[in-house]
């Protein structure tokens, strides 16, 4: 899923391909998306960009011309128009000629040249959303890149607020503290700190100072500031390298942003520089678990007091399942046995069986011995045992009216 160092490298390419580009006409929507219908047709307009956390914003600017009159008269846009987007798990911008539109280019802006060439968000999964004439959502938190000094008082204000509650690794994807935080960005951010994903996010968070110091948006080091947040770390148990996870949930995300994301270059998608980037998220020799809402945490050593019990990563869970199932299903055939023999014993003790309680004891699951010597199939051993109270009391009216029993027989 984009996360908030592609969406703000989303919002760069858009910026980059468009400056200085005029567009015109309708903006089309496709058909089978379910997002509403951009009401914005201009005869020329510009396209600008901005990020926020996980949100883009574009922003369509109609050129100013001498014609007011017949712009009105047309329907065209007079005012600016704000389309918030949601990448969604697939979302992002391609700018390309008309004849080379995407397959899943769901949102189209076309240039006023010729030949035109179009402005597309693609969205293979169709998990992304607009919304025209939109704002940032006010549930989200401050940008983690971009406002951090916001972001960080937004953090350490509310730390009473039941979502502290949970793992740091679960609460570091909660948008409305950590806007632009996500897996792969978690996993990275808990690693570089030694902190296990699955221990109380308040414990970890509530050892930081308030104030961070920073020098031209950099964080400075504090040395004596780290060596209390460790010292407070280990008074509340919690396992931690010298560092402050507030700044490094601003610096790691600006480290993608400066070396180019995840090839956020549709015409490339080159990745191997993102991938040489990686230190924990799908690195061999990590391990990985589901948290408590089904996603991946990606880790080093022991996930923490938290993590789910029969949580375990997809290749690992299914072995010891199978195990687990072996193991349950021969204890269970024993205590079968145990309990039918049991019950066997009760029942000849019970009922005072005279000519064939040691035979019935003998005999085996699955099969029995008759008088004749003839073998009968387990079946009917079972229909013999739930017939036992039934034919002792037959036996006892046999021996005590013979004739009575045989003409009964016939």
């Amino acid at each position: 899923m984009p996360e908030g160092p592609e969406l703000h490298l989303a919002s760069l390419y858009v910026n980059k391909m468009c400056g200085g580009v005029v567009f015109s006409g309708p903006v089309i929507k496709s058909e089978v998306s379910k997002s509403p219908d951009v009401p914005f047709t201009c005869e020329a307009y510009r396209i600008t960009a901005t990020s926020r956390g996980k949100e883009v914003k574009l922003t369509l600017t109609p050129i100013k011309s001498d014609d007011e009159k017949r712009r009105a008269k047309a329907g065209e846009a007079e005012q600016p128009m704000d389309i918030v987007l949601r990448f969604g798990m697939s979302g992002y911008f391609r700018f390309t000629a008309e004849d080379e539109l995407p397959k899943h280019a769901h949102l189209r802006f076309y240039t006023k040249e010729k030949p035109c060439r179009v402005l597309s968000f693609v969205d293979a999964r169709r998990f992304g959303s607009w919304q025209p004439n939109g704002t940032w959502q006010p549930d989200r938190g401050p940008c983690i890149m971009f406002e951090y000094k916001s972001f960080r008082e937004n953090v350490l204000s509310h730390l009473s607020d039941r979502a502290f509650d949970r793992p740091i690794c679960e609460v570091l994807l909660n948008q409305k503290y950590f806007n632009g935080i996500g897996n792969y960005l978690r996993a990275e951010i808990l690693y570089r700190l030694n902190i296990p994903p699955f221990v109380n996010a308040r414990d970890v968070l509530e050892v930081l100072e308030s104030d961070d110091l920073l020098e031209n948006g950099k964080p400075l080091k504090n040395e004596i500031a780290d060596k209390k947040t460790s010292e407070r770390a280990k008074k509340k148990g919690v396992k931690q390298e010298t560092g402050d996870l507030l700044r490094l949930c601003h610096t790691v995300p600006l480290e993608v942003v400066n070396q180019g994301g995840k090839g956020y270059d549709p015409e490339k998608a080159d990745y191997s520089s993102f991938q040489a980037w990686l230190q924990c998220y799908y690195v061999d020799g990590m391990k990985s678990i589901r948290d408590h809402n089904g996603r991946t945490m990606w880790f080093k050593g022991d996930p923490g007091p938290m993590a789910p019990k029969d949580s375990k990563s997809p290749k690992a869970k299914k072995r010891i399942k199978k195990e687990d199932d072996h193991d349950y299903t021969d204890k269970k055939k024993v205590a079968r046995r145990q309990s039918d023999s049991t019950k066997k014993k009760k029942a000849v003790k019970q009922e005072g069986l005279t000519k064939t309680p040691k035979k019935e004891k003998k005999l085996h699951p699955k099969e029995a011995v008759s008088k004749g010597g003839n073998t009968k199939k387990s079946k009917e051993v079972h229909i013999l045992q739930r017939e036992t109270r039934s034919s002792s009391r037959q036996r006892k009216d046999e021996s005590a009216e013979p004739t009575a029993g045989r003409q009964r027989k016939k």
